[in-house]
């Protein structure tokens, strides 16, 4: 099993949230099986139990022999009410409890006990570059994601398989079985769609025109993805400075491979020096950075700026007591000094602040006050803990 980047508390109970398949399971039971007692609610015989008599789980959990440190508890969104026993059996035993999830939704929604701070909250995403290490490669990973699935796999057909599975299994078992939507159509519509506009300003009203749906229906559809870890709002940065900015977020797939497999593009290969491959390749660092910071610095603050006559930047980091970075990716491998001019302008009429670039150049440079760097470097740089190696 590849390490993660991820480091989970082992004198503290918590909950590990993540969207299917990013390998919580595999992560949870490999560091802690020895000393636990695993309940896995994807079992549909003993979730039936459970849902008809809550209380076992307090049976269970009092009967266990003192070298059992631990209690994991798979997929406790399915049944919701076992966290005030959970919130007793903390209180009352010397046990540890891990509570995983690939949706909170049940338990946002529903008022569910989330425990008053008594368990931690860890988040599981799909692999890093940096996981990865040597395995890693760019282009399968624009083309694929970075699902730990996926490199168990060996051929472009598998993988394709395997994606176009994922967003299936999505539908039946996060949607439908969850009773999240009354209708698959017009979400199934919905989703290409927003696949389509990852990464570009939402318009609600063009895109309810297009999926069939009213705003609301929209809006909730969104909040679906949003809390199912499907993906995540980039809101538009919130600022005084002089130049108007455009307010309307956007929305991005949590991995390039699923986004593909959602807006039926998986059999275009991607091509350099194409607008597709420079999208993906934004999208992929964009990740990087959103994976890296929720494992080292979760107190970053993440937008966008758009300004009104359309000049961008792709994105922009408010880190406590330090300048704010203000970031663009760019795929090319040589870039024009010219071609971040309007992050060069932006940035120094913003006045305190980092103006940084990612690409695929090979070597750091300095051009017009902006640090260009590889986007590995860059990451390693501004995102990885320092002690990190």
């Amino acid at each position: 099993m590849l390490e993660r980047l991820l480091e989970l508390p082992t004198d503290h109970s918590f909950f590990l949230f993540g969207a299917r398949g990013t390998g919580k399971s595999t992560m949870i039971y490999d560091q802690f099986r020895n000393q636990s007692l695993i309940i896995n609610l994807l079992d549909p015989e003993l979730e039936d139990r459970l849902t008809k008599r809550p209380n076992r789980l307090r049976e269970m959990v009092e009967s266990l022999p003192v070298e059992t440190k631990f209690v994991i508890i798979d997929e406790i969104q399915k049944i919701p009410k076992l966290l005030n026993l959970v919130h007793l059996l903390i209180e009352t035993t010397d046990k540890i409890f891990i509570l995983t999830g690939s949706s909170a939704r049940k338990l946002k929604r529903g008022h569910a006990n989330l425990l008053a701070g008594r368990a931690f909250t860890c988040n599981l995403h799909p692999f890093s570059s940096f996981e990865l290490k040597q395995e890693f490669n760019l282009n399968e990973a624009l083309e694929y994601g970075l699902l730990p699935k996926i490199y168990n796999l060996k051929t472009s057909k598998s993988k394709n398989h395997y994606l176009q599975s994922y967003a299936h299994t999505y539908l039946k078992e996060e949607i439908w079985a969850e009773q999240f939507v009354q209708d698959l159509d017009p979400f199934r519509s919905f989703l290409e769609v927003a696949a389509q506009m990852n990464g570009k300003e939402i318009n609600y009203a063009n895109i309810a025109r297009d999926v069939g749906v009213d705003g609301k229906t929209l809006k909730k559809y969104f909040s679906i993805l949003e809390d199912t870890m499907l993906g995540f709002f980039l809101n538009g940065f919130k600022h005084s400075f002089r130049k108007r900015l455009s307010t309307r977020p956007k929305f991005y797939f949590f991995d390039t491979g699923v986004k593909r497999a959602l807006d039926l593009s998986l059999d275009l290969p991607l091509k350099e020096s194409t607008s597709a491959y420079g999208d993906a390749f934004e999208h992929f660092v964009l990740l990087e950075i959103f994976k890296l910071s929720s494992y080292f610095y979760p107190n970053y603050k993440f937008s966008y700026l758009r300004t009104k006559d359309d000049a961008e930047i792709d994105l922009v980091v408010e880190r406590p007591r330090q300048k704010t970075l203000f970031v663009e990716i760019k795929s090319s491998r040589e870039l024009a000094d010219d071609s971040l001019r309007n992050l060069a302008e932006l940035s120094r009429d913003f006045g305190d602040c980092e103006a940084i670039c990612f690409s695929r150049d090979s070597h750091a440079r300095l051009v017009n006050g902006v640090q260009i760097l590889p986007w590995q470097e860059g990451l390693q740089k501004y995102f990885r803990l320092k002690d990190e190696s």
